[in-house]
């Protein structure tokens, strides 16, 4: 999904400018903003986070995929130091959350699933009490509240009372929340949930303008085609990591490479099989009754490959174009492995 994005306006600053890294964040000559070890969490005998490792390198999007009850939430309240560890450990700019100073917690941002503002306080009341709690200055909060609300379409509501905007609006406020002292790091727990499509594009459209200038985001979200707005994707079920990677990468993990369909009105299992013979085909498999779907290692060589094979056999081919899974295809793909 590509989305366009207006030029930022040259006074809103969103993470910290000063582009230090802690030692403890260099993996490799790059910078790792989380670092997750081996993490276990249990509630009595119930695991809900079984054993899980991965690292989110600075400056993208990070999205947590994955269905309802996978243990999302239970990793972020890992992640922001309000919840610990049964086993493993966690590092958020090179420290445990658990051992965060006030200088650590400064440096992120977090957005929870609900609401959390006061109803009955005005978008702009809620803005200021939320910055005085970051501990914003006050020569600094004004210029700071209109910036945010301004970048979150926010602005021109800013007298309405919380219960009285939408529910998009809610979702951006919350967010703007998160972003009012310039964290380096901000952690987004369902920013999508219950939206209509325009709204969720809405959302997104911002938690990448704010990507855009500087700052990590680690989101969940348990719409599956929203991997497609991430930069890396880990999917999880079950509490259990189930990939991760870039979306692209985990396509191809999917399907064991590029997807390529091949229609034709009277495909035979000898042409299957002829197929299967070809080099730079990985699989094939039904689609339907006059569609072919293959897996290969390139669409172009690919397409000149099969149409010759097919043509050989005096196979009747009607079109041949690369097919894009859905994310949905690919978690279930993925998931059906493990």
């Amino acid at each position: 999904m590509t989305t366009a994005h207006a030029p930022a306006p040259a006074d809103i600053e969103i993470g910290d400018s000063s582009g230090s890294v802690p030692e403890s964040q260099l993996r490799g000559g790059r910078a790792n903003a989380i670092e997750v070890w081996e993490v276990s969490k249990s509630f009595g005998d119930t695991t809900v986070i079984d054993d899980i490792t991965l690292s989110v390198e600075g400056g993208q999007i990070f999205g947590l995929i994955g269905p309802s009850g996978c243990g999302k939430t239970t990793l972020v309240r890992l992640l922001v130091g309000l919840s610990k560890p049964t086993s493993g450990s966690v590092r958020v700019s090179g420290v445990a959350p658990t051992e965060f100073s006030t200088r650590d917690r400064e440096r992120i941002g977090f957005t929870p699933q609900g609401f959390f503002l006061y109803p009955t306080l005005t978008v702009h009341e809620n803005a200021k009490f939320v910055a005085g709690l970051y501990g914003v200055g006050w020569r600094q909060k004004r210029r700071r509240i209109r910036e945010v609300l301004t970048l979150l379409e926010l602005w021109d509501d800013r007298g309405k009372l919380a219960k009285d905007i939408s529910g998009g609006m809610q979702r951006r406020l919350s967010l703007a929340c998160s972003l009012f002292h310039r964290p380096d790091i901000i952690f987004v727990d369902e920013p999508t949930a219950g939206l209509d499509p325009v709204l969720r594009q809405k959302v997104w459209e911002h938690l990448h303008y704010v990507r855009d200038h500087g700052t990590t985001i680690f989101l969940t979200t348990q719409y599956i085609d929203e991997s497609a707005e991430c930069d890396t994707v880990a999917m999880l079920n079950r509490g259990r990591l189930v990939a991760v990677g870039t979306p692209d990468e985990l396509r191809r993990q999917a399907l064991g490479g590029d997807a390529l369909d091949v229609q034709g009105p009277n495909f035979e299992r000898a042409d299957i099989v002829a197929l299967w013979a070809l080099p730079c085909v990985n699989r094939v498999d039904w689609n339907g009754r006059n569609v072919l779907r293959l897996a290969v290692e390139n669409v172009g060589v690919a397409t000149v490959a099969v149409t010759n094979a097919l043509a050989e056999r005096g196979t009747e081919v009607t079109a041949v174009h690369p097919y894009l899974p859905t994310f949905d295809e690919v978690f279930m793909e993925l998931v059906a492995d493990k």
